[in-house]
């Protein structure tokens, strides 16, 4: 039985920075009860996230009139509203999120301009 000869092995893979696509995006959706608007949110945000994003992003919801205290630490002033923490910076969209290019954009999944 023959072996095949084996290779040296390479020295570990550099870090990737920080903004590489293949990071996964944490997102937190702020919402208040299951209003139309709050549901439509949701809806936009899970459609853009498995057609640009499938596997690779993490999106919790925070209903703010079960947590009103969890609104203080992202700052949110609107509802609904969009916070990503990750891939940093932390970026915020407010509104349905039915403005898919805004979305994107916001998102850094589309240049700016």
């Amino acid at each position: 039985m023959k072996t095949k000869p084996t290779k040296p092995k390479s020295a570990p893979p550099k870090a990737r920075p920080a903004k590489a696509k293949s990071d996964t995006f944490v997102m937190r959706l702020y919402v208040a009860g299951q209003t139309p608007k709050s549901m439509a949110a949701f809806a936009n945000l899970k459609k853009i996230c498995e057609e640009h994003l499938a596997g690779r992003y993490q999106i919790d919801v925070i209903d703010l009139l079960e947590n009103p205290q969890l609104a203080r630490g992202d700052q949110i002033l609107a509802i609904p509203t969009l916070v990503r923490k990750l891939p940093e910076p932390v970026r915020k969209i407010i509104g349905d999120l039915s403005n898919t290019e805004r979305v994107l954009i916001g998102l850094d999944l589309l240049p700016r301009g």
